[in-house]
């Protein structure tokens, strides 16, 4: 809870894929909520005034997890939406012609895009949603200590930096419209 609300101030990819991260979290314990207390909870030392919060927001997301019934597989709404956010203010900035250098970043991550998508079912998800995809399949395969080729470190490097730019953008236009 106090990384996701720091990331969601600061930088809305980090954000979606710490999001992702705590849903796998809740599904591993299968969002019972007394298991993730004693068994994931207790590993973290955290001031007194703030163990109930926590403990209330990890309650808060298992009964979410439950009502929209992912407990198996996909991302709660409030995930969904903060995708769809990130996905409009890419459409915005493909369309204007005053963010060249976001346009020449997109269509560098496209080809990844499009391979990726060959590959496999990405072909009705949106091009950004297959990019977060992408680093989040990485960042699983970096916690199994597997290899991540160079052309894929390549790939998550260039799509890290479109993203990074789409949540700077996403932000800016949050605390005043960007004139697209």
């Amino acid at each position: 809870m106090i990384i996701a609300n720091k990331l969601r101030s600061s930088n809305r990819a980090e954000y979606l894929l710490y999001m992702w991260q705590v849903e796998d979290i809740l599904r591993a314990y299968q969002c019972n909520i007394d298991r993730i207390k004693s068994e994931y909870l207790n590993r973290f030392t955290l001031p007194p005034e703030q163990v109930k919060e926590v403990e209330e927001w990890y309650s808060n997301l298992c009964e979410m997890m439950i009502s929209e019934e992912k407990q198996g597989k996909g991302h709660l709404q409030i995930n969904r939406n903060t995708l769809e956010g990130l996905i409009e203010i890419n459409a915005q900035l493909l369309q204007s012609e005053n963010f060249p250098y976001y346009k020449s970043m997109y269509y560098r991550v496209l080809p990844y895009v499009i391979e990726v998508r060959a590959k496999g079912e990405q072909n009705e998800k949106n091009e950004i949603e297959t990019c977060f995809d992408i680093l989040y399949g990485t960042m699983l395969l970096r916690l199994q200590h597997k290899e991540i080729s160079a052309e894929t470190q390549k790939a998550v490097t260039d799509i890290s930096t479109l993203l990074g730019q789409l949540s700077d953008y996403f932000l800016k236009n949050q605390k005043e419209a960007i004139d697209f």
